[in-house]
């Protein structure tokens, strides 16, 4: 298996551990407590230090000169947290618990942005790296509609605990497989690390970057105000399900979802010849239409084919996200960039989920018309914060010019090589 499958294999293993915690603690803290709250109390401490532990992740990944150790030391982390919590849920002190759950959600940015900004160190500039953030993006979706499936199967046969126990199995496989990977050769010892003499970054030049460079705040305020839909979307299609007579059918509706994002990014998302600003836009604005005729479904099935069609309409959405950050980010900030993006998408989705929980009592059609229209203004806020030459400037860069931009944090703010970061 080549390093990129090997990457692949490694980030596949780290989010099915990751988007199976949500379903896994909820079960475990039921069974052994009775209450789905003290899941929910210990699943929140494990969600909370996401945003605030990205930048610091990032930081710490770009400073590091053994970056093997670094990585697979992290997912290892993350591993060890979830079998801990398999082991403590619901027989230790809550304390101990959320102190555990805390510690293992500040290894979460390394399993999301921080697997991902490895890509450009694995794949060389050009179209094939972009079809690479595809795959990347692929992970995600597959992941999605695994982990759960997986955890309720498990749970089904045995208990919660084995359901845990293999999440915590794919993290230590997660931990292993990025041990294997190739890290460059910029440094010593293990053969990576920074190139020396290379300025350091500060802890806040990623969000400076974010914050300057246009084409980097425009993906990360549009997708960002999307993910607070997107976080509410799982609460509110079991409301809906319930409406339309079908109390269990929540679960359809996500699942179609899952899938048709994970068809959407294995097809959409490898076209490289739409500049990814633009696949953004399409990306959110069909996302939210698709979702909006959903509202309007006269059934379950019919709900469900609408909710697979917004899927595959998302599908591209985190491709063309993954590649903007690799083109746009500099060089020295990139895992920062890449960390806190995640970071803030899912401090985002927190949001959503939070207020569609103080909604719950409206109307669940106008809940879904709410998360389209959050989607559909997402669409219109790149569209107004993209700069206005950036079509330009890809058509440019593809046709090999490398000159670079005003606006970044610590370097240029354009691509500074045909098709690269």
């Amino acid at each position: 298996m080549g390093g990129f499958g090997r990457y692949l294999a490694a980030a596949l293993a780290a989010r099915i551990a990751s988007e199976g915690m949500g379903t896994a603690v909820v079960l475990l803290a039921l069974e052994r407590t009775g209450s789905a709250a003290h899941g929910a109390f210990v699943l929140t401490a494990w969600l909370a230090p996401h945003v605030l532990a990205a930048p610091l992740a990032g930081e710490a990944a770009a400073r590091t000169r053994r970056p093997r150790l670094f990585h697979a030391g992290a997912l290892a982390g993350f591993a060890t947290a979830v079998a801990a919590l398999t082991l403590l849920l619901g027989r230790a002190p809550v304390p101990l618990v959320l102190a555990v759950a805390v510690l293992g959600g500040s290894c979460g940015p390394m399993v999301t942005g921080g697997l991902s900004s490895l890509i450009t160190a694995l794949v060389p500039a050009g179209p094939g790296r972009d079809r690479a953030y595809g795959w990347d993006a692929a992970t995600y979706n597959a992941a999605a509609v695994t982990a759960p499936a997986v955890v309720g199967l498990v749970a089904a046969l045995g208990s919660a605990g084995p359901a845990m126990a293999v999440l915590a199995a794919s993290g230590a496989l997660a931990a292993a497989l990025a041990a294997t990977l190739p890290y460059g050769d910029r440094g010593a010892g293990d053969g990576a690390g920074p190139v020396p003499g290379t300025p350091r970054a500060g802890l806040g030049a990623g969000l400076a970057a974010l914050w300057r460079i246009r084409e980097l705040r425009a993906v990360t305020s549009a997708t960002t105000l999307g993910f607070v839909g997107i976080g509410s979307l799982t609460t509110v299609s079991v409301l809906l399900a319930t409406e339309l007579g079908s109390p269990g059918g929540g679960g359809v509706l996500m699942t179609a979802f899952a899938v048709g994002a994970l068809g959407g990014s294995l097809t959409l998302g490898r076209i490289t010849s739409v500049e990814p600003g633009r696949l953004v836009r399409w990306a959110l604005a069909g996302a939210g239409a698709a979702l909006a005729a959903a509202a309007f479904a006269p059934s379950l099935p019919v709900t469900a084919a609408v909710f697979a069609l917004a899927g595959v309409c998302d599908g591209p959405l985190l491709t063309a996200t993954l590649r903007i950050r690799a083109r746009y980010a500099p060089e020295g900030v990139r895992t920062q960039v890449f960390t806190l993006g995640a970071g803030l998408k899912l401090t985002a989705a927190s949001a959503g989920a939070a207020l569609v929980g103080l909604a719950a009592d409206a109307p669940a059609a106008a809940l879904l018309t709410g998360i389209a229209g959050l989607l559909l203004a997402a669409a219109l806020l790149h569209t107004l914060t993209v700069p206005r030459e950036s079509g330009r400037t890809a058509g440019t860069v593809a046709a090999g010019a490398t000159e670079p931009s005003a606006g970044s944090a610590t370097t240029a703010a354009g691509p500074r090589t045909p098709e690269g970061p």
